[in-house]
């Protein structure tokens, strides 16, 4: 019995450590989201026990592992079709509501698949073969079986609580690129396991400096070509004044940091100009793509948002301050993504002259918002605008209100 429970307690410990942070448990916040809570426990603990029982049978009478490379991939296409099921979404008629008990069947059957799938071959697994080289079968059974469900319960517990406080379509966004980010972690690792070259070798050794100065070129083109379309929807209808010399320093500003942060990857590209060589690392290419791609989604879905604002507008008659999506919590969302992608090209391809292509952008950036679009959108909704500003920042989120430079004075009492 002293055995069974050390086995026990040494097995959850070491299992709960161990998923903190994995894809299980961050699988376990997405199915969270959109099934109820019973149901994804109910899921987790059916996978986990046969998956352990599994493995600690390979642990106490094989000692091998299993190969887990096919099983990996079938895993990733698994879990890029689940990615694809829940950004399409579903809806029940009249007549379906009925039957919507008939929902927790597939939908435990779902979780319970998906989580059986991401187990298999997962650290976890490992960690329990090689527990049960060590202890009692039995003990390390229900011990990572317990570890794994506790700290997938703590997973749920936050997903149900993002539920209550995120609208639908965006926890259906999120947990969809949930899924596709495991698929293709499963996909890389499938692939390394099946090939036995490690995919940050791989990688690696595609993503020279060379490459790198092709694809940062790409997403800068697309940020230039949304940045175009957004200052064109973001002016300020009717009669304006002329903004004077600021808008001039600005358009210029802005021109000059397009011209030197598009050189600067296509000059890489070509091989006429070296990057720093102190930050040119495949790793910084994979993480400056990831915050230009950020930036140019955050980008693109701040010019969206500009398009629904302006139909409402047509439809009304009146003119509309848009203050939803992206803008309820940052006033110039668009401005934020466009520096965002400026920086990830500057991490992928780090040269002085996208430093200084940088600056520029930023200083365009405040010089429009505080000297122009600030002011006229002041102008045109008066106090409306006014509030607004109080209650969000300017390109990140505001924690509390403050006065503004440049917009007309009002007295504002901080609440909570």
């Amino acid at each position: 019995m002293d055995g069974f429970l050390l086995a026990c307690a040494v097995s959850a410990a070491v299992v709960f450590v161990a998923e903190l942070g994995d894809k299980s448990q961050l699988m376990a916040l997405a199915f969270a989201t959109r099934y109820r809570a019973w149901t994804v426990i109910v899921g987790i603990t059916v996978a986990t026990s046969v998956v352990h029982l599994l493995s600690v049978a390979v642990g106490h009478g094989l000692g091998a592992a299993l190969p887990t490379g096919w099983i990996s991939l079938i895993a990733a296409v698994m879990f890029l079709g689940f990615g694809a099921w829940t950004l399409r979404g579903d809806s029940l008629s009249d007549s379906e509501q009925a039957k919507a008990a008939r929902v927790g069947g597939s939908a435990l059957l779902a979780v319970t698949v998906a989580f059986f799938l991401a187990e298999l071959g997962d650290k976890t697994m490992l960690a329990t073969i090689t527990l049960a080289t060590q202890y009692g079968w039995a003990g390390v059974w229900v011990g990572s079986t317990i570890g794994m469900v506790a700290a997938d319960a703590l997973a749920i517990v936050v997903g149900r609580q993002l539920g209550k406080r995120l609208p639908e379509r965006t926890i259906a966004i999120g947990a969809a690129v949930l899924f596709v980010v495991f698929g293709l972690g499963l996909a890389a690792e499938a692939v390394a396991e099946l090939t036995q070259v490690p995919v940050w070798s791989a990688v690696a050794a595609v993503l020279d400096h060379h490459a790198a100065g092709w694809i940062a070129l790409g997403i800068g083109l697309a940020a230039v070509l949304l940045g175009a379309w957004g200052r064109h929807l973001a002016q300020v209808p009717g009669r304006r004044p002329s903004a004077g010399a600021a808008a001039g320093w600005a358009r210029g500003l802005f021109a000059v940091a397009t011209v030197l942060g598009l050189a600067a990857p296509l000059l890489v590209g070509t091989d006429v100009l070296d990057p720093i060589a102190l930050f040119d690392d495949p790793g910084l290419v994979v993480i400056g793509a990831g915050l230009a791609l950020l930036g140019v989604s955050l980008l693109l879905a701040a010019q969206a948002q500009v398009v629904q604002a302006q139909i409402a507008a047509a439809r009304s008659g009146d003119r509309v301050l848009a203050t939803g999506g992206l803008r309820r919590w940052v006033r110039h969302p668009g401005l934020t993504g466009t520096v965002l992608a400026m920086s990830g090209t500057l991490v992928m391809v780090p040269t002085v002259l996208g430093v200084l292509a940088a600056v520029l952008l930023v200083v365009a950036v405040q010089v429009q918002v505080r000297a122009v679009r600030e002011p006229a959108l002041a102008r045109l909704h008066g106090e409306t605008y006014t509030d607004y500003a109080a209650r969000t920042g300017r390109f990140l989120p505001r924690v509390t209100p403050v006065e503004h430079p440049g917009l007309p004075h009002r007295e504002h009492m901080r609440v909570g």
